[in-house]
This record gives C-alpha cells, sequence and structure tokens, in this order.
C-alpha cells in the first residue's frame, strides 16, 4: 500500500524555523522525485520543492530559494523540508508528494502519490 504522512507543521513567528518531514512507504519512495506542495486558502496547490531519487538533483520555487532546503534519507523513506525565515506568505497545508516519472518536477500533474498534508502557520 502507497501511503505518504507528513509531520511537523505548527505555528511559528516570523523568521523562524520548522522542519517538515515525509515518512514513505510502499512505491512511493521509488518514485522518481519526490516534491513538497502547499496550499492557502482561497489559492491554488504550488509548487515549493522536489528532489530527485538520487538526492543530488533539487529544484525550489523563486519564492523559497535560498530559505527552504529539501532533502531525502533513502535508507529511512523520508524526505524533508527545512524551513527558514519563515513568513507570513508562507503560511499553507504542506503537502509531500511522490511522482513516478518526474518529468515535470514542478506540475502537480506529474505527481501520482499524496499525503494528507501538515498546517504551517506563521504569525507576524
Amino acid at each position: 500500500q502507497v501511503q505518504l504522512v507528513e509531520s511537523g507543521g505548527g505555528l511559528v513567528q516570523t523568521g523562524g524555523s520548522l522542519r517538515l518531514s515525509c515518512a514513505a512507504s510502499g512505491r512511493a519512495f521509488s518514485s522518481a522525485v519526490m516534491g513538497w506542495f502547499r496550499q492557502a486558502p482561497g489559492k491554488e496547490r504550488e509548487f515549493v520543492a522536489a528532489i530527485r531519487r538520487s538526492g543530488d538533483v533539487s529544484y525550489y520555487a523563486d519564492s523559497v530559494k535560498g530559505r527552504f532546503t529539501i532533502s531525502r534519507d533513502n535508507a529511512n523513506n523520508a524526505v524533508y523540508l527545512q524551513m527558514r525565515s519563515l513568513k507570513p506568505e508562507d503560511t499553507a497545508v504542506y503537502y509531500c508528494a511522490a511522482g513516478t516519472l518526474g518529468y515535470r518536477p514542478r506540475d502537480t500533474k506529474d505527481y501520482d502519490y499524496w499525503g494528507q498534508g501538515t498546517q504551517v502557520t506563521v504569525s507576524s
């Protein structure tokens, strides 16, 4: 059974840090790419970061580049998103996703499996 479970969300002040974790099981972690997306109220789900299976290639949205870091631990089937210098506009539900082919790592349509999401709230 394929399953992605996010954790690590919470409430933090502007400028603070959080580390999100995604535990993957089944075929999800053997996917070509793992990604993080987020969705704020009233907005579409948007790309945040992604990382290839090898772990040596990663992608970031311009809005988080230099502040967020994606990484993966293949031995433990986990993907992480370290978030620093958080801003109120980072407030959203964050989703972990797995893409089988990984042709378009920034596109939600390229992902086959999704977690339930974890809430991140940044207070001003």
